[in-house]
């Protein structure tokens, strides 16, 4: 991919690479313009993103609906070898997609090479591998007695999944290549077209995926991507008439404007929405269940700065080990190097904006300000340029306070004692969101016990590890819908019932 065929309009006034809407199998100059993408480590300018226009949405959507019928109708092996092929040629261009995806996301070099990428080239092999997975559900015959709809006899029936038709994919900023693959890879899968928007601050290795899936064998106008730096964009997508469905990851916020518009045309949706996990220690973790404890908890500083949906930033605690956990995150977060990201050594970089991080900070100054204790972090590192936020941890907060209940995205836990487990579920069900909770104990049945009372869509029991197959989703305000695993194919298609006479 050259700097023309990436780009495919070359540069702006402010010498940054400039790229196009790939529309059916081919880079469009946008009517408008472009707006920049800025390093959060650096805040320079990485590459300059299309400001789609709605008519240039209603152009993707277009080429999708031409496309998908043809898409559905093709062997489900060639589904699998283009997806297959995808993920070979995003391993073969690694070289050109980990500096400009490390450069827009500001992730640290450890998660960019070792998470961002393999697991984007995982999702397209794991989804080449559902494309053969059976779609027909056949059914036992039945009875059924004669009436005036129509004669009785042997009833046969399958139900079988079928594309939904032309999925509308808008995706996060945290991990863009990976959130897009876990939409993109089931979905084209299950012979869908896709229209994607990535989200406004780095959609620059989401765009680059448009010749990759060409190159693959993707026919033109199955897969079309639009960018935006503001609603706008994400609106059109959503209201446009020809899209069938939507599968959202960002906030509740948004999800729920999402909803509303989708539900005035009965499209379908698929909302991963915000999240505010809880890692319930109980008083009987023993030495090792308490260093799993404070290193899952840890990963809030250590992953990504925080900005993860299913993070365990509330530490609850039960009170006879409370002070001890506390001290022992105080330490480990006192072992983290806050810097540059392209630094091998550094574990905590940059969030994504300025704005990002003035939030950030507007929550743990409003905790200040409510008599929390601010164990370790609350004040901005000595470290520019860069929209840095050093790792945070407040203690003795009120259940009821905000920055127990609303989700920061920025890498601060806070820590809660509570009594018997009882107290624990009560707090930990207390927010609106119910997305990834967590449950330390020596006593694995009763982590089972107090897990079946979260009101949360996944819950990891001594371990904040995930496992590929299972369902992902929320329960409450964190969303609608799953998908992961074969859950994924579930959710890009439509069950349809046929009945024959046997």
């Amino acid at each position: 991919m050259t700097a023309k065929g990436a780009t495919g309009n070359g540069t702006t006034a402010y010498g940054a690479k400039a790229y196009g809407n790939w529309i059916g199998g081919s880079w469009r100059t946008p009517e408008k313009g472009h707006y920049p993408v800025v390093n959060p480590a650096t805040e320079q300018v990485v590459g300059a993103a299309p400001a789609a226009t709605p008519a240039e949405v209603a152009a993707a959507v277009t080429a999708a609906q031409a496309a998908q019928d043809g898409w559905s109708r093709t062997d489900p092996r060639e589904r699998a070898a283009v997806l297959n092929r995808t993920a070979e040629l995003i391993s073969e261009h690694a070289a050109e997609l980990l500096p400009l995806l490390q450069a827009e996301t500001g992730a640290t070099a450890r998660v960019t090479s070792a998470l961002h990428l393999p697991m984007t080239a995982d999702r397209f092999r794991r989804y080449a591998r559902g494309a053969v997975e059976p779609a027909v559900l056949p059914l036992a015959p039945h009875p059924v007695q004669g009436s005036p709809l129509a004669p009785g006899g042997l009833m046969g029936a399958a139900a079988v999944r079928r594309p939904v038709g032309v999925v509308a994919c808008i995706t996060s900023y945290n991990l863009p290549l990976v959130n897009l693959a876990g939409k993109l890879a089931p979905a084209l899968a299950m012979g869908n077209a896709v229209v994607a928007k990535p989200a406004p601050q780095d959609p620059l290795c989401c765009l680059s995926l448009g010749p990759i899936l060409r190159e693959a064998g993707l026919p033109d106008g199955v897969f079309n991507i639009v960018t935006g730096s503001g609603p706008g964009t994400g609106q059109a997508l959503v209201s446009h008439p020809g899209i069938d469905m939507i599968s959202f990851t960002g906030s509740t916020t948004v999800g729920k404007q999402i909803a509303e518009a989708a539900g005035r045309s009965m499209k379908r949706t698929l909302l991963e929405l915000g999240g505010k996990g809880a890692a319930i220690v109980l008083g009987d973790a023993d030495q090792n269940v308490l260093k799993s404890a404070i290193r899952a908890v840890g990963s809030v500083w250590s992953f990504h700065s925080g900005q993860i949906c299913t993070a365990p930033t509330r530490v609850l605690v039960q009170r006879a080990l409370y002070e001890k956990v506390v001290a022992g995150l105080q330490r480990y977060a006192r072992t983290l190097i806050v810097g540059d990201p392209v630094d091998n050594s550094t574990v905590v970089g940059p969030l994504i904006s300025a704005a990002q991080r003035d939030r950030v900070e507007a929550y743990i100054a409003q905790a200040r300000a409510e008599g929390a204790r601010i164990i370790v972090g609350g004040t901005r590192p000595d470290i520019k340029p860069g929209f840095y936020v050093a790792p945070t941890l407040i203690a003795d907060v009120d259940p009821q306070s905000v920055v127990a209940r609303e989700e920061l995205f920025g890498p601060v836990v806070v820590a809660l004692p509570f009594e018997d487990d009882e107290d624990a579920v009560r707090i930990a069900n207390s927010t609106s969101y119910g997305l990834y909770d967590y449950v330390f104990s020596a006593d694995t049945a009763r982590a089972w016990a107090v897990a079946a009372r979260l009101r949360s869509g996944n819950v990891g029991i001594n371990t904040a590890q995930r496992h590929p197959e299972t369902p992902f989703g929320g329960f409450k305000e964190s969303g609608v819908g799953r998908d992961g695993g074969s859950f994924g194919l579930h959710a890009y298609s439509e069950l349809q019932s046929v009945v024959w006479a046997s």
